[in-house]
């Protein structure tokens, strides 16, 4: 009965109630933002929905393909907008245009109804209303921008968005069989993450406390945050607090890793999926068992990531770094397999986790080798684990000697969870 009902209604009922409901939502939020005001805003809600339906009448009797009426009346609203800016500025020295930008896109509503899909017309409809409304909060943003800021995201765009399509997919030899494509896509990933992780902690939780330090440092650079929340511990008497953060960087590091390795080969993730899932579950419960012990100790708030440990990861020096490491671990790796194999690959793989395991990592799920994923995944394993072994001896000392039993218990853990994992891969 109600689908017939539907049916029955004409389009043209349709499309005029949303250009009246649209109109009058941007007039509604129009005077919600003067109310205050003296003076010096165009018309009140009344108006825009007037502006609205005026709209909507022109482009109706407009003839088909013709739309003269439509476009003179759009001058004539355009003729009283700028009469009223002239008044405003004259009587009040304000120069803002945003009333009446608002204005002629409720002007424009009706052709929007009846030339774009619904899901645009409404995604324009949100847009004007969320940018009207968060004036103060841009304010607040561009007093925390650098002013590097800008640059670092136009080389974001630009690695992203223009270096990488235009790169081949062909491989660069018989020797890196890596094409310069998925080189970069590496680069562009890693980046990615790194730069979330940086605009996160600077922007929505620029004060976090240790523990959230941890999960997005660690999102970044799990090793770079042991260091800095290591030293941090030795400045507060917050044992439990620090060791729960230094565990849970660790855990993102694992979160982190699958996702790259989920992007980059399927087949090394699924091996990894349970391994990394049984090492989150134990680091995040060591971390919340140490940060509710800790909850009571006195913890300084500003206690984060000083600006070095969250500078921009997108900088020049840092990328070419990156990529240099990435070509010369594939070089090694592929040289390493040729001479010893699997084996050397695994045994590789232990004196790599002293250092940034990231490139090795990412050119074992990158390359095209002769083994079998599951020994992959074991040198993976094998990599993390000394990498976790680096870590513990970083924050034992360097931080306070106090978290050195937490460590011990977190940490020894994971690597023995890393250990047997390694096992039962070997017997699959």
């Amino acid at each position: 009965m109600w689908l017939q009902f539907l049916e029955s209604v004409p389009s043209d009922f349709i499309k005029f109630f949303l250009v009246l409901l649209f109109s009058l939502l941007f007039g509604l939020e129009q005077q919600r933002r003067h109310l205050l005001a003296q003076g010096g805003h165009f018309g009140s809600s009344r108006t825009f929905a007037l502006i609205g339906i005026l709209g909507f009448v022109l482009y109706v009797i407009s003839p088909k393909g013709d739309y003269i009426p439509f476009l003179y009346g759009g001058l004539v609203v355009a003729a009283f907008f700028l009469i009223s800016y002239w008044w405003k500025i004259k009587n009040t020295g304000g120069y803002g245009l945003s009333s009446i930008l608002v204005g002629l896109i409720t002007y424009c509503i009706t052709p929007m109804v009846y030339n774009l899909p619904a899901w645009l017309t409404l995604l324009i409809v949100i847009g004007v209303l969320m940018v009207t409304e968060i004036k103060e909060k841009l304010y607040s943003l561009t007093a925390k921008l650098h002013q590097d800021e800008f640059i670092s995201l136009a080389k974001f765009l630009a690695i992203s968005g223009v270096i990488l399509p235009l790169l081949p997919h062909e491989p660069i030899s018989q020797y890196i069989n890596i094409s310069p494509y998925k080189f970069w896509l590496t680069v562009v990933v890693v980046s990615g993450i790194s730069y979330t992780s940086y605009l996160v902690k600077k922007f929505i939780f620029p004060s976090a406390g240790p523990l959230l330090t941890g999960v997005l440092g660690g999102l970044y650079s799990s090793t770079a945050t042991t260091v800095i929340l290591a030293r941090k511990s030795k400045e507060t008497v917050s044992t439990y607090q620090y060791s729960a953060a230094v565990i849970v960087a660790t855990a993102m590091m694992y979160l982190r890793i699958l996702i790259l390795a989920f992007i980059f080969n399927k087949q090394i993730a699924l091996y990894l999926l349970i391994p990394f899932a049984i090492c989150m579950v134990a680091a995040l419960g060591f971390s919340f068992f140490f940060y509710r012990k800790g909850k009571n100790e006195k913890v300084e708030r500003n206690s984060t990531l000083d600006e070095n440990s969250t500078a921009n990861p997108l900088e020049f020096k840092t990328a070419i770094f990156f990529s240099v490491l990435f070509i010369a671990f594939t070089l090694i790796t592929h040289y390493v397999k040729m001479q010893f194999g699997a084996v050397g690959i695994s045994l590789m793989s232990f004196i790599v986790g002293l250092t940034d395991i990231d490139p090795f990592i990412l050119s074992i799920f990158e390359g095209k080798w002769e083994i079998s994923p599951a020994v992959l995944a074991i040198a993976t394993l094998n990599a993390i684990a000394s990498n976790n072994c680096m870590k513990f001896f970083y924050a034992l000392s360097l931080g306070d000697k106090a978290m050195k039993k937490n460590l011990i218990i977190g940490f020894g853990v994971l690597v023995v969870i890393g250990l047997i994992s390694t096992a039962v891969l070997s017997c699959v």
